[in-house]
Order: C-alpha cells, then sequence, then structure tokens
C-alpha cells in the first residue's frame, strides 16, 4: 500500500526525481538530497511503512541484504574509509519523515559528520530489570 501525501513513497515509486542507484521490485536506492557526506544514501521501500516494526521479518531482512550490497560497492567507488548505517523509529529517535528508510552514510577519517552519542554506564538496576522484563 502506498501513501499518496507520502514524500517518500513518491520518491520510492519515481513519482518524483530521484538520483536513483539502484532500484528493484521492493526498493529504491536514491542519493540523499540533504547528504551529511557525499555518497549519502537512503534505502526506501516502495511499499509505505511508517517504521521498522512495520515491516515483515522478510523485508528487514532483504534491508540488510541491501545495504551490504550497495555500501561495498559504493565503498569501492567512493574510496570512504567507513560506512554508518542509520535508522531511526519515532520522534524522539530523529526520524523526520515517517516512511521507514535506511540511511547509508559514508565516513571518511576527519570528516567532522557528528553521529554520536555521550556514553552512559549500564548500571545493575537497569540491566537486572531489563533482563527479568524480557524472559
Amino acid at each position: 500500500m502506498k501513501d499518496e501525501n507520502c514524500i517518500f513513497c513518491k520518491l520510492a515509486n519515481g513519482d518524483i526525481p530521484t538520483a536513483t542507484l539502484y532500484e528493484d521490485d521492493d526498493f529504491r536506492v536514491i542519493l540523499d538530497a540533504g547528504p551529511a557526506a557525499k555518497g549519502h544514501a537512503l534505502i526506501l521501500p516502495k511499499e509505505h511503512y511508517a517504521n521498522l516494526y512495520e515491516l515483515s521479518d522478510e523485508l528487514a531482512a532483504k534491508v540488510l541484504v541491501l545495504a551490504k550490497k550497495m555500501i561495498t560497492r559504493l565503498t569501492d567507488f567512493l574510496g570512504c574509509d567507513g560506512y554508518n548505517i542509520v535508522q531511526n523509529n519515532g520522534e524522539a529517535a530523529g526520524q523526520t519523515v515517517f516512511h521507514f528508510h535506511l540511511h547509508m552514510i559514508p565516513r571518511y577519517k576527519n570528516d567532522g559528520v557528528g553521529l554520536g552519542w555521550k556514553m552512559g554506564e549500564l548500571t545493575e538496576q537497569d540491566k537486572d530489570e531489563i533482563l527479568s522484563g524480557l524472559k
């Protein structure tokens, strides 16, 4: 199902022109229009899913296989030093477009791209609560 009001549905299905790197029946991979680094690309499913929670297990697995295929090719072409694979779910996590998408961000030494967080500490209380809660 597609959402007529979703910009990423329109990009994924070719209704809006994009710099397409790859396309198959399920996905379109495009260059990000606001890249964090040269070669920053997005994997967009052609059907509308608001976030990772809505993807089937099969489609979620295909996303990671496709990401591996794309970053392997792009690393060789771009000569980058590494890659960040980023996927946000929900506004609190930084999601701004509510159509599942996976960022593939090439990293270059000293590029200044700010993808990080302040390291915390796993407390015994948090560890116990989480481990017992998931049993």
